[in-house]
């Protein structure tokens, strides 16, 4: 995926100013400024700054510029990044944001307050039974895969309808909204419409769309929260191989 236009490249050198700091501000305004293009009210879209594989170091660097909605995809990562950053902010909001194992739903309910990836019916009777353990209730997304792509996690579109009543009349979901994450080989705004569409007809107030190369047109589409990681913290840190 193509960087937006207003976000600065990350390749070569590092430039004067592309810290996180400044991406985020840059990021901040591409969102206002597509709000306003799109006649949607200042604030109607929360950040969710995705800072998976990057170090605290860099979370607090958009914790003191203000951010305080960050992304997590591993439950283990988050649990060894946040609870202190937690203790010093306590108005900072988590987002779990990958695959979640059935296994770890104990533990994604003490540590998240939003969980973006209910995907199956498995998964949904552990987080029921973690939330009645533990008394927490993060809110829950449903992932719809909207290409219905076999190797992608999520509820396939035509059968959203039936898993949403089930969280919500078998299992007792705080389910609040949907998530996507489109195919990468196709034009992502289709997809958009899609998943917003169905949350609008399903009452759901939150839609999950849009990263850091198309978040643009998932606001124009209608998306309450996006996914932004690499335009703010940069190109992701890898353990070299062996």
């Amino acid at each position: 995926m193509t960087e937006p236009h207003s976000i600065a490249s990350h390749s070569g050198a590092t430039p004067a100013g592309d810290t996180v700091t400044a991406r985020l501000e840059s990021v901040r305004r591409s969102i206002a400024d597509t709000c306003a293009a799109a006649g949607r009210p200042a604030g109607s879209v929360t950040l969710v700054a995705v800072s998976k594989t990057h170090p605290a170091e860099a979370v607090e660097e958009a914790l003191a510029a203000g951010q305080r909605v960050f992304g997590e995809n591993r439950v283990q990562e988050a649990k060894g990044k946040f609870p202190a950053l937690r203790e010093r902010f306590p108005d900072l909001e988590l987002h779990l944001i990958g695959p979640l194992q059935t296994n770890k739903a104990k533990d994604a309910v003490v540590l998240f307050d939003v969980i973006q990836t209910l995907d199956r019916p498995k998964l949904a009777e552990a987080l029921a039974d973690a939330m009645a353990k533990t008394g927490r209730r993060p809110r829950c997304l449903i992932e719809v895969n909207t290409g219905e792509e076999p190797q992608k996690a999520g509820i396939a579109p035509g059968e959203v309808e039936g898993f949403l009543a089930a969280c919500r009349d078998t299992w007792n979901l705080p389910v609040t909204g949907l998530m996507c994450i489109p195919p990468v080989e196709e034009e992502p705004a289709m997809h958009f419409a899609l998943l917003a569409d169905m949350a609008r007809r399903a009452g759901l107030a939150e839609v999950s769309m849009g990263m850091s190369g198309d978040f643009e047109t998932a606001i124009r589409f209608g998306a309450t929260h996006v996914r932004v990681g690499t335009a703010i913290f940069g190109a992701r840190p890898y353990p070299p191989a062996g």
